[in-house]
């Protein structure tokens, strides 16, 4: 059985509910962006600037010519090769989860100390070493 509503009720209600403030959640200051900037260039030009940055970003090149010594420098990927074979490999590790289970279980008392788990530290800590050099070589950090 369905009760009509009462034009009345009705605009009781929404005359309560219009009443009702909510506090809009606090916004966090963030400083203004830049706004972007852009340049028009002939295709001479821009073949001159592709040409003349080498391996560099267009952008980073740019950069560079304007500001010279006052813009820190980004070091450019040395060995593509090995940065992406330190990536999947870290990708493929599963350390973070791995970790979370090793650190749960030893603040439960249930990590079994032997030699089996000892060798696997071990191991997992000389996986993380090489990573660790490889990345270093891929950004030439090291030699």
């Amino acid at each position: 059985m369905s009760h009509p509503i009462e034009p009345q009720s009705s605009l009781a209600f929404a005359d309560t509910a219009g009443s009702i403030t909510r506090k809009p959640p606090p916004r966090t200051e963030r400083p203004p962006k830049p706004a972007p900037f852009s340049l028009r260039l002939s295709q001479d030009e821009w073949a001159r600037l592709i040409l003349e940055a080498g391996d560099q970003t267009l952008g980073a090149y740019i950069r560079d010519r304007l500001f010279g010594e006052t813009m820190p420098k980004r070091r450019p990927v040395k060995d593509e090769q090995a940065l992406a074979q330190a990536l999947g490999q870290l990708g493929n590790s599963h350390l973070a989860n791995n970790q979370d289970q090793l650190a749960k279980a030893a603040n439960t008392g249930s990590l079994p100390v032997n030699r089996e788990t000892e060798e696997a530290l071990r191991q997992a800590v000389d996986d993380v070493h090489a990573m660790r050099q490889m990345l270093m070589r891929a950004l030439g950090l090291l030699s």
